[in-house]
């Protein structure tokens, strides 16, 4: 029971976060390029850190002021990451001195393991994206040569690829993987098959993709972790996030990208499938939770960073309705902790996973939802939630993630799809709509553009 005294207090309360996310009607011309012009000064910071501390490294430690490899080689992450993002924003000097990091030093002829998805993600959606923006024929050539490199780790008995393959050895391991590591690589397996004239490559990514399909449950569910030997799950919680998501992205988006109906019909069903089960409705928004596959039955109510990309999907696909109220929520977990941690419980707003590695997928269903909608609260949301990250995460080197959002305090490391994600949403949620025609180009899971080539 809500006594009389604290009404007022609580009407005021919310009357004034919502005149603070309207107080604003429009904004100009002017105020979206200041908010460019503060986006490009933040990439420029982040960089010459970059260059400074860590240049040829993966990524920049930045408050250690130390690089860092993913493995025991650089396949220099950042500057491949970067640069679209640099192409985008107009910066020419920064987008040439990291296509030339990469065209000098990228080597894919080494003894070394590889986590197939990062790598397919990172950096063959980054040398297409290079490629189509530049014409450099390097480009090109690199990305044929880490394609032809990645193929044998789909040499299971499934066809469902390991999670791990020596880029010179082939050899492979790991075969408890999971529907976004086996079902992320239509895009850029499909563009490989466009410039090498090789249907391999689309063939044996799509054959991945759809043997997750044919495992869906029978209310078109799929579970969190398969064996790709037997095609057996191993966990059967169904949810959105973190090893499923971008599973259901690339069915969507390859059929935008190739204009693929067999993807479209799959992401049908299963979104169809999605709302039906997961979509949650609570006070503070809508969240999708976790259900068993077969069942529907809720197994445990999270939502977390990764999960807020969904949103963004929904408004591409044309759902905005459904898309705004799940950015309501996405909003919502963001201005509950300073900053979006990676898990809470939506229910009761309890924190469970307080992490926060500057992750995009917030920010990013924003501009999806302006692009769609026109509607100025996108901005407003962008607004506050790239402030928070440009004050609370600068470091005197760059930009760090963040171990706690509640105490803020630092993690050190500024991952490269800072650079490839978060900067660019950021960006092109203010800038001009001619920067990027949504009409000519597809985002892959790590905002690199890809032409459309829809038969």
């Amino acid at each position: 029971m809500i006594t009389k005294p604290l009404l007022p207090l609580m009407i005021t309360l919310v009357m004034g976060f919502s005149l603070t996310l309207n107080a604003q009607k429009t904004f100009s011309p002017q105020q979206k390029e200041a908010q460019c012009s503060r986006i490009r000064a933040a990439c420029h910071y982040a960089w010459n850190g970059y260059k400074k501390y860590a240049g040829g490294y993966d990524a920049l430690s930045p408050i250690s002021k130390k690089g860092k490899n993913w493995y025991g080689v650089s396949f220099l992450m950042t500057p491949l990451d970067a640069f679209d993002t640099f192409y985008l924003l107009g910066m020419k000097e920064e987008a040439n001195e990291a296509r030339e990091m990469v065209a000098a030093g990228m080597n894919f002829n080494v003894n070394q393991e590889v986590q197939l998805f990062e790598v397919n993600i990172r950096l063959l959606g980054g040398l297409i994206s290079a490629y189509e923006l530049s014409g450099d024929k390097r480009m090109i050539a690199l990305a044929k040569e880490l394609g032809m490199r990645l193929l044998p780790a789909f040499k299971s008995p499934t066809g469902m690829p390991w999670r791990y393959v020596n880029l010179r050895t082939a050899k492979t391991r790991d075969s408890i993987s999971n529907p976004a590591e086996i079902g992320t690589y239509l895009l850029e397996f499909g563009k490989l098959t466009a410039y090498t004239h090789d249907s391999i490559y689309y063939r044996t990514a799509k054959k991945a993709a759809f043997e997750v399909y044919r495992r869906r449950s029978d209310i078109d569910l799929v579970g969190t972790t398969i064996n790709i030997i037997t095609g057996d799950w191993k966990n059967s919680e169904s949810q959105i996030g973190a090893r499923i998501d971008s599973y259901y992205e690339y069915l969507f988006k390859a059929w935008l990208l190739f204009g693929d109906t067999d993807c479209k019909q799959a992401w049908e069903i299963h979104n169809k499938a999605i709302k039906k089960y997961l979509l949650t409705e609570v006070p503070s928004g809508s969240y999708f939770t976790r259900v068993d596959m077969r069942s529907g039955r809720e197994t445990h109510s999270l939502y977390g960073a990764l999960d807020a990309f969904y949103a963004g999907v929904l408004a591409l696909s044309g759902d905005t309705a459904t898309a705004s109220r799940i950015q309501k929520g996405n909003f919502h977990m963001w201005t509950t902790f300073n900053l979006e941690p990676e898990e809470f419980n939506f229910r009761n707003d309890s924190l469970l996973y307080p992490e926060y590695p500057l992750r995009p997928e917030n920010i990013e269903s924003c501009f999806y939802l302006y692009r769609k909608t026109h509607s100025q609260q996108y901005l407003l949301m962008g607004q506050r939630m790239i402030r928070d990250i440009l004050e609370k995460c600068k470091t005197d080197a760059g930009f760090a993630g963040m171990k706690n959002v509640k105490t803020l305090e630092k993690a050190d490391s500024m991952e490269s799809f800072f650079f490839a994600e978060t900067l660019k949403y950021s960006y092109l949620l203010f800038a001009p709509e001619n920067t990027l025609d949504l009409n000519k180009v597809v985002f892959n899971t790590e905002a690199h553009p890809f032409k459309i080539i829809r038969k």
